[in-house]
C-alpha cells in the first residue's frame, strides 16, 4: 500500500513537471508571477527546488521571504550636474542619484546597484553601495560614455542583495546624445572651479609675509617677518638715519653759540663807549695855580 502512493505521488509529480519543458518559460512565468524584483537566478533556484513546478515554486517562495523580509529603497531625485542637457557623443560624463533607506531596519551587507536592461553606456555591471541604516540618505555616482551616434538612450538600474534579489524603485537614465551637447562641458567646469576655490578657514593654509625694508617703519603695526639681509640692510639704514639726527642737532647747537657770542660781543662794545669821554674840554680854558695860590687863567 505505501508502495503504491509513493508510486502516485511520484507519478504526479512528473506529471506537474510535463506541463512544460521550457525552463526560461517557467523562470518568466515565476518572475512574472511574484515580482520584477525577482531576478532569474533566483527565479532557477525556486524552480529547481520544486522539481520545476511553478505552482511549488510560487509557494516556496512566498514562504522564503515571510521569514526574510526585502531592504526598501526610494529613489529621492536625479542630482547629475548639468541634468537635462544634452551630451556630445563619445563623450564621458557622470550620473549621481540620491537614494533613502525608507524601511525600518538597516540594510544587509553587500548591496549594490546593478544594470539591469536599455544600454549600458559604458558603465560598469554593479556599483556596490554601503549598508545604509533606517532613514538614511546616500548618493550614487556612475560614471558612463555617450555612445558614438546621436540619439536618445535609456539605461535601467536596480538595487540588488548579495544574494541577487532587487528591492526599491527602478532608476532609469535617459541620455539624449547632441554634436552641441553641453552636458560634460558643464561637469568639467564645476570640477575646475572646485579645484580653484579657496580653502575653507578649518582648513586654512599659513602663509608668510615679507615687508618692503624700504618702507617706512610705523609703531603699532604688526611685526612681519624677513630675511636677515633685509633685517641687516633696515638696521644700518635707522643707523644712518640716527647719524643724521645728531650730526643736525650739533649744528643747531653750533649756531645757537655761535649767535649768542655775537650778541654778547656787541653788547660790550656799546658798554665801553661812554668811559672814553676826555676829562677836560676844548671849550674851557686851562686853569694855573700860581706861587701865592692864586688860580690865573
Amino acid at each position: 500500500m505505501e508502495v503504491d502512493e509513493d508510486l502516485e505521488a511520484s507519478l504526479l509529480r512528473q506529471f506537474n513537471c510535463m506541463l512544460t519543458t521550457d525552463k526560461e518559460v517557467l523562470i518568466k512565468d515565476l518572475q512574472t508571477l511574484v515580482g520584477a524584483h525577482l531576478n532569474e537566478h533566483s527565479a532557477r533556484f525556486y524552480l529547481e527546488m520544486t522539481d520545476w513546478n511553478l505552482q511549488a515554486a510560487v509557494c516556496a517562495y512566498f514562504d522564503l521571504q515571510s521569514f526574510n523580509k526585502l531592504p526598501q529603497m526610494t529613489f529621492v531625485k536625479d542630482i547629475t550636474i548639468g541634468e537635462g542637457e544634452s551630451v556630445p557623443p563619445s563623450t564621458r560624463f557622470i550620473k549621481t542619484w540620491r537614494i533613502q533607506n525608507t524601511g525600518e531596519d538597516g540594510w544587509p551587507s553587500g548591496c549594490s546597484l546593478i544594470f539591469t536592461g536599455g544600454e549600458q553606456l559604458g558603465a560598469p555591471s554593479h556599483v556596490s553601495v554601503s549598508s545604509l541604516g533606517a532613514g538614511e540618505v546616500a548618493d550614487i555616482s556612475v560614471e558612463m560614455v555617450s555612445p558614438s551616434q546621436t540619439g536618445l538612450y535609456s539605461s535601467k538600474w536596480r538595487m540588488t542583495t548579495a544574494q541577487g534579489n532587487f528591492f526599491g524603485d527602478t532608476i532609469w537614465v535617459i541620455v539624449q546624445v547632441d554634436s552641441g551637447g553641453t552636458l560634460a562641458l558643464m561637469q568639467q567646469m564645476v570640477n575646475l572651479k572646485e579645484l580653484g576655490s579657496p580653502p575653507s578657514a578649518t582648513q586654512s593654509t599659513p602663509t608668510t609675509t615679507f615687508a618692503n625694508p624700504f618702507a617706512p617703519v610705523h609703531l603699532g603695526q604688526h611685526q612681519v617677518q624677513q630675511h636677515p639681509e633685509q633685517q641687516e640692510h633696515q638696521q644700518q639704514q635707522q643707523e644712518h638715519q640716527q647719524q643724521q639726527q645728531e650730526h643736525q642737532q650739533h649744528q643747531q647747537e653750533h649756531q645757537q653759540l655761535q649767535h649768542q657770542h655775537n650778541v654778547n660781543g656787541n653788547f660790550q662794545i656799546q658798554s665801553q663807549q661812554p668811559n672814553e669821554i676826555s676829562v677836560s674840554s676844548p671849550l674851557m680854558p686851562s686853569c694855573q695855580q700860581d706861587a701865592d695860590g692864586d688860580i690865573g687863567m
